[in-house]
C-alpha cells in the first residue's frame, strides 16, 4: 500500500505531458522561427547528453543562435547552433562518444555535437535533415575521422529545422564552414527540459 501511494505521489509530481523516460530527456529549443523538441538518449550517449544538459540547466544556450546551414543534396544537410566559443558560456570539453560505441546514427532529425577533433566538443551542436552516414564513425576510422557524437533526435519541429536550413548563407566562414554561415542567424530564445 505504501509503494502504491508513493507511485501515485510521483505521478502527481510529474509535469503534465512530460515525455522523458528513465533513458531519455526531452528538451524544447525555442527559436525566433519556432520550437524544436528533441529527445536526448541518456542510455546510449550518457556523456554527450549530460554535457548538453549542463548547458541547458545553466541557461547557457539562451540568447545564442543557429548560425550555420549546409546542404549536401536537396533536402539533406544540417543546421548548427550553440555558444560559438563564447568564453562566458563555454564549459570544458566532453569525451567523444562515437556512433560505433553508442549504436546511434546520423539520420533524419539527429542532434549531434559539433567539434573540431574528437574530445573537443563543448557547447555547439547540429541537427541533420535526411541521412548523413558520412558523419557516423566507422570501425576503421581513427583520429579526426572518428565521426560525430549523435545523442538524440527531433520529435517535433523538423519544419523549423528545414526553415533554418533554407535561410540564406553568405560568403563568410573559415575552412569547411566557408559559405555556410547564415546571413541572419536564427535566435535561440531558450532551451529547457520538458
Amino acid at each position: 500500500m505504501i509503494r502504491f501511494a508513493l507511485a501515485l505521489a510521483l505521478l502527481a509530481a510529474a509535469p503534465a505531458g512530460a515525455a522523458s523516460t528513465p533513458d531519455t530527456t526531452t528538451v524544447r529549443i525555442t527559436t525566433s522561427d519556432g520550437a524544436i523538441v528533441v529527445e536526448l538518449d541518456r542510455k546510449d550517449a550518457p556523456l554527450t547528453t549530460a554535457n548538453f544538459l549542463r548547458y541547458v540547466d545553466q541557461k547557457r544556450f539562451d540568447g545564442t543562435t543557429f548560425y550555420r546551414a549546409t546542404k549536401v543534396a536537396p533536402g539533406i544537410g544540417l543546421v548548427q547552433g550553440g555558444v560559438r566559443g563564447d568564453p562566458k558560456r563555454v564549459l570544458p570539453p566532453v569525451a567523444h562518444e562515437p556512433t560505433t560505441t553508442t549504436g546511434l546514427a546520423h539520420g533524419e532529425g539527429t542532434i549531434s555535437m559539433a567539434r573540431t577533433t574528437p574530445g573537443s566538443a563543448r557547447g555547439d551542436f547540429f541537427i541533420t535533415t535526411g541521412p548523413l552516414s558520412s558523419l557516423d564513425a566507422h570501425p576503421q576510422d581513427t583520429g579526426d575521422n572518428a565521426g560525430f557524437a549523435a545523442f538524440g533526435h527531433v520529435t517535433d519541429g523538423m519544419d523549423v529545422v528545414r526553415q533554418i536550413l533554407d535561410e540564406p548563407v553568405g560568403d563568410t566562414g573559415v575552412g569547411v564552414m566557408r559559405g555556410q554561415m547564415l546571413v541572419k542567424p536564427v535566435k535561440i530564445v531558450s532551451v529547457r527540459r520538458e
